[in-house]
């Protein structure tokens, strides 16, 4: 089979290295990882120079640490100096009315930034652009007034108050207001309160986002590489915490496309991350199916817009409500996992998980373990197998 360039994502360079030193065997795991020395070698190199700091990315400038902090430096020393030029033009606006001040950066926005405008001026940039779209009305000055009072009162509970106890410390400072105002106001300025977990799940379907139709519809058998994708997320245990797992599953090959693995779940450090690395080595230029469950991380609108950036060529599946059997290859990806491998560890810190799991899924679940949907091949020998029918054909 002829060999293709492959892109490797900052994450996979990061763990190659990792493993290399864990190994102490480099020509071993250059060949379970199926690079070349020369490479392991150059990212082994530039992980010593630059550190943290090492594999930012196409495109961009590799600094070590004295240099982020120079350009760091230089930046601050631009920004002070914007800011004190802002206070010199605007600086008699500080004790005006928010309308003075608005008006001023209404006048100045062509030279300095609003954003820096607004934090020289102290008055919020929601609060700017809300007065260019309406004329300022008392319900909308006693709106901001109550948005300060209720961002205090928040902070000053260590962010431990919800909107019932907000709404109980304004009407002791002589505001009466109804709780479901305190709680838009709450929700406008992004203050939620914390509260203590028993549990940690991974998948949260209890939120508002759009559902995505279940095209898929547990039809597993498909004719060729990036024509469905399933991805799922689970969770990890070790004595430091949570490290939770995302995986992109080709369904042709049950290859892991793209993976991530993180202290969170935020959309961006799990399927975003994942779907970065799967994008990287697999250039779409058929009709895709992504499948997952109803995850919010999935039906987040800042996913979603991804794939709505392929111009319809990326489709979007959804399990249905309380179906586990609509994701089963993910779910039996993650069941093999755990009872081959994580199950027989104990991890002390996550990034002992994080490379531990790197090496099941890359240099043995995607190279040499053998799989019965395939008819008990390996990966690879199953896509020469594919390679030459189609050569063949």
């Amino acid at each position: 089979m002829k060999k293709q360039y492959r892109n490797y994502s900052p994450s996979f360079k990061k763990k190659a290295v990792e493993l290399s030193y864990a190994r102490e065997n480099t020509k071993q795991v250059c060949e379970e990882l199926d690079i070349p020395y020369s490479v392991l070698h150059r990212w082994r190199k530039e992980s010593q120079d630059y550190g943290k700091n090492s594999f930012p990315g196409r495109g961009k400038p590799k600094l070590t640490d004295e240099q982020k902090e120079i350009a760091l430096l230089k930046k601050q020393l631009k920004d002070i100096s914007e800011e004190h030029e802002i206070f010199k033009k605007g600086g008699e606006h500080l004790l005006q009315e928010r309308q003075v001040k608005f008006r001023f950066i209404k006048h100045h926005k062509f030279k300095f930034t609003v954003e820096k405008m607004c934090k020289v001026l102290k008055v919020s940039t929601s609060g700017y652009y809300n007065w260019l779209k309406a004329k300022v009305s008392k319900l909308w000055l006693y709106n901001q007034k109550l948005s300060e009072l209720v961002t205090t009162i928040f902070k000053d509970s260590f962010e431990s108050y919800g909107a019932p106890r907000v709404k109980m410390a304004l009407e002791k400072l002589g505001h009466c207001i109804s709780r479901p105002r305190v709680a838009r106001l709450m929700k406008a300025n992004g203050l939620f309160a914390r509260r203590k977990r028993n549990f940690r799940i991974t998948t949260d379907s209890n939120h508002k986002y759009p559902i995505a139709a279940n095209i898929l519809n547990q039809n597993f058998k498909v004719s060729r590489t990036n024509q469905v994708w399933v991805s799922d997320i689970t969770y990890i245990e070790t004595k430091q915490g949570w490290m939770y797992l995302t995986v992109i599953i080709d369904l042709f090959n049950r290859k892991v496309v793209g993976w991530s693995m993180s202290d969170n779940l935020t959309t961006e450090d799990t399927i975003i991350a994942a779907w970065n690395m799967a994008a990287l080595s697999n250039v779409i230029t058929e009709e895709l199916i992504f499948h997952s469950d109803r995850g919010s991380q999935y039906a987040s609108y800042i996913f979603t817009d991804i794939i709505k950036s392929y111009d319809g060529l990326v489709k979007q599946s959804m399990s249905r409500k309380g179906n586990c059997w609509d994701n089963a290859v993910a779910e039996s990806f993650f069941k093999s996992l755990k009872t081959e491998w994580v199950y027989k560890h104990k991890y002390n810190y996550r990034s002992q998980a994080e490379l531990s799991i790197f090496s099941w899924i890359e240099t043995w679940y995607n190279k040499r373990r053998i799989h019965s949907t395939l008819g008990y091949k390996t990966i690879n020998e199953f896509e020469t197998e594919m390679y030459n029918q189609n050569v063949a054909a």
